[in-house]
């Protein structure tokens, strides 16, 4: 079925998926220069059917089905935006974006800078990250952290509804490229959404959101593990543990403010995420976090992640994952110090 046309102004119940839809949507009514590629995201809507709708409604000429070839998609969209165009790339699984590896890094990152400013590369890069989806090999990575490392890009994530629809839009919007992770075992998560463009985003799209308040000890985490921090959070207030959520939203460029008005909050930080804490993301979120909080701090930061091996056969998933217990397990480890 089509999607539909979201009115302006309302309050709706979305699914994260359904955000993303509308974000897209909302994107290409308001700039006609913003066109969408990728593997079956037409006709088909995408194999997770975030472009649903799309195509019929804005023709085969903006919503384009490509051949299975990242590095070609990739590289099409850097002509695209070299003719004023703004790209909407869909990299189908994250273990699916290496082959555009080369694209992305030498070209996508460095445009700008190799021109001397001359030259703007508007593409936003969508990758559905992230496991707990029961899915074989090369459709569960969690590889932002090698995005996050190479300047020339923005690299953005999403944790629910409403942050789907103005993210979307708002990183179609940027001049710079932007990677944009999406949690795929989140994309059925649903929640009350502001579409009221007059009113506009929440937050900007490099700002931190704290997902909720507490005393005892921090958690700084993104994506798909802020539903999981947000319960551990939960569990733990029943225990008299008041846990502090923050969601970074964005990974490059880190929202430094947010992260240490965080961390001297309760001067106990446990930074979680489902990719492995060797050289990840929460090894550069504990690093800032010493440097800039170290008379804060009441207990070394802790990283909660997965193991440093290839992410394993789905029966197995549920080991490697970050959980509840484990999370719970580095807030009482925190405490003891």
């Amino acid at each position: 079925m089509a999607a539909q046309n979201v009115p302006t102004g309302s309050v709706q119940r979305l699914t994260l998926a359904k955000g993303l839809n509308s974000g897209l949507r909302a994107a290409m009514k308001a700039d006609p220069k913003v066109v969408l590629m990728g593997e079956d995201v037409g006709k088909l809507g995408g194999v997770f059917r975030i472009t649903e709708g799309l195509q019929k409604d804005f023709g085969e000429d903006r919503v384009i089905d490509t051949p299975l070839a990242e590095a070609g998609i990739v590289g099409t969209a850097v002509g695209l935006c070299l003719r004023g165009y703004r790209p909407v790339v869909e990299i189908q699984f994250d273990g699916f974006v290496y082959p555009a590896f080369d694209q992305i890094i030498s070209q996508v990152a460095k445009m700008h800078a190799r021109s001397l400013g001359a030259l703007r590369i508007p593409m936003v890069i969508r990758i559905p990250y992230g496991g707990g989806i029961g899915a074989v090999e090369h459709h569960s990575e969690s590889n932002e952290a090698y995005f996050a490392h190479t300047a020339g890009l923005r690299v953005v994530t999403c944790s629910d509804p409403g942050d789907a629809y103005w993210m979307m839009q708002q990183a179609i919007a940027s001049d710079d490229p932007v990677i944009f992770y999406e949690p795929k075992r989140r994309y059925h998560e649903k929640a009350e959404v502001d579409l009221d463009e007059r009113a506009g985003a929440p937050l900007g799209l490099h700002q931190a959101a704290v997902r909720r308040e507490g005393t005892d000890v921090t958690l700084v985490t993104y994506g798909p593990m802020v539903k999981t921090c947000l319960q551990a959070a939960e569990a733990a207030a029943a225990e008299g543990i008041s846990l502090h959520v923050l969601d970074l939203r964005s990974l490059s460029p880190l929202d430094l403010p947010a992260i240490t008005e965080a961390a001297k909050r309760t001067g106990r930080v446990v930074v979680v995420h489902e990719a492995s804490t060797f050289l990840g993301m929460g090894a550069e979120v504990a690093s800032l976090i010493q440097q800039e909080c170290f008379y804060h701090l009441e207990a070394p930061v802790l990283r909660v992640g997965g193991y440093n091996i290839p992410y394993p056969p789905s029966r197995f998933e549920e080991e490697f994952l970050p959980n509840l217990d484990r999370v719970l397990d580095a807030v009482d480890r925190s405490l003891e110090f």
